[in-house]
Formats: C-alpha cells, sequence, structure tokens
C-alpha cells in the first residue's frame, strides 16, 4: 500500500503586504497548525485564500507540497525555510510528483481526498521569498506540488498518513503532466491524453482545451 506521510498541516488567513508599491492580499502566508483540523470540500478550518478566481475552489480545496524538494529549494535560496515555505496546506514525505497520479484518491484522517491538479506557482511565491525568478524556477524544476479536491470531509490530524485507496485510471503523474503543460505546449497528443483524465481539474482542462485548438 502506497502511504505518504505528513509533516505538518498548515493554515492561514489572508494578509495584507506591500507588493511594488502597492497593497497585496494574499493567503499564501501559513503556519503549522496543533491538533486535528476539520477538512471541508473547500478547505482546511481556518484557511483562507485572497484571490478565489485563482486560488482555492473545490478543485484545489488542499495544497500539497513535498519536503523532499525543501533542501534544494534551501540551497538555491540560500536560507533555511520553515514548514508551508510554499504556502502548502500539507507538507508531505514519501512520495514526489513523479510518483502520483491524477486521479489517485487517498484516505486523509477521516476524508478522502484525490489529486486533480499540479500547483501553478504565482508571483505571490517570489514576493513571499523576496524572489521574483522562484515561481519560474519551480515550473522549470517540475517540484510544484499538487492540488487535491475533498470526496468526503473530515477531521485530520499531523499524525495521521495519506493511503493509497484507488489508483489513478491511467499513467498521468503530476510530474508528466507538469511537462505537457510547460515543455511540450504543441504536443496534441500528450494534450489529448492529459485531456482523457477524468478527475483533471476545470481550469486546466479549459486552457488545455484552448491550447489543442491552436495546434489542431
Amino acid at each position: 500500500m502506497q502511504v505518504i506521510r505528513i509533516k505538518s498541516i498548515n493554515i492561514g488567513v489572508p494578509r495584507t503586504t506591500v507588493y511594488q508599491g502597492k497593497e497585496l492580499n494574499t493567503g499564501i502566508y501559513k503556519e503549522p497548525a496543533d491538533g486535528d483540523v476539520y477538512l471541508s470540500p473547500l478547505n482546511f478550518a481556518g484557511d483562507a485564500q485572497a484571490d478565489l478566481v485563482h486560488h482555492g475552489g473545490a478543485d484545489k480545496a488542499v495544497c500539497v507540497y513535498p519536503y523532499e524538494h525543501y533542501a534544494y529549494w534551501e540551497q538555491r535560496l540560500g536560507t533555511q525555510l520553515a514548514m508551508a515555505a510554499f504556502g502548502e496546506n500539507l507538507t508531505t514525505e514519501g512520495k514526489t510528483e513523479q510518483d502520483v497520479r491524477l486521479g489517485d484518491i487517498y484516505e486523509l484522517g477521516e476524508a478522502v481526498v484525490q489529486i486533480s491538479q499540479p500547483r501553478q506557482p504565482c508571483f505571490k511565491l517570489g514576493h513571499k521569498h523576496q524572489t521574483p525568478e522562484l515561481p519560474a524556477w519551480v515550473r522549470e524544476t517540475g517540484f510544484t506540488g499538487y492540488y487535491f479536491r475533498v470526496l468526503k470531509p473530515g477531521l485530520v490530524s499531523h499524525t495521521d498518513t495519506l493511503n493509497l485507496v484507488e489508483p489513478g485510471p491511467s499513467d498521468m503523474t503530476v510530474a508528466r503532466a507538469n511537462q505537457i503543460m510547460y515543455r511540450k505546449p504543441e504536443d496534441e497528443l500528450e494534450i489529448r491524453h492529459l485531456l482523457a483524465v477524468e478527475a483533471l481539474a476545470a481550469s486546466w482542462r479549459g486552457m488545455l482545451e484552448k491550447r489543442l485548438e491552436k495546434v489542431e
């Protein structure tokens, strides 16, 4: 049985910072939570997003980031990173983007979740670390993390594990989906293969369908 360990559950509400001389409201600043946290169909209790157009929603209820990448980023950024360094809700250990697939379903404490899409880092991640190039670096490395949709809500503890109960129906790993999105933008066969994944989030599906119209 495939098991992913939880190192930290991270939550936070939007806060206002200054970006390029203007106020910026963002939910990227999160802190580890103690004890059990209720996971609803949209988010963990106590967590929220500022930009609900590009973040949050049922397809992106939980942002996951593998702890395996922390050492790489600490070296590249030249600093030690605390949990939730990438604004993730779950910092995990045991599997990375290479090992998990779109559509994989996991038990998470009392909850049940499903991988819906890779995470797409935006400029706010660069602002958080005072490194504007960071979102591009994340895309280039493929160290993006990914999102869960919630199939069944429930209490979750940082001592719980993610237990695979139903693998995704295809071989579409999160890493492969990233390759198609960022490195193979005109590969019609690969785009169609990704679109064939029923669990794919609506936002990615829309982008890929528009891309397909241009390459057909």
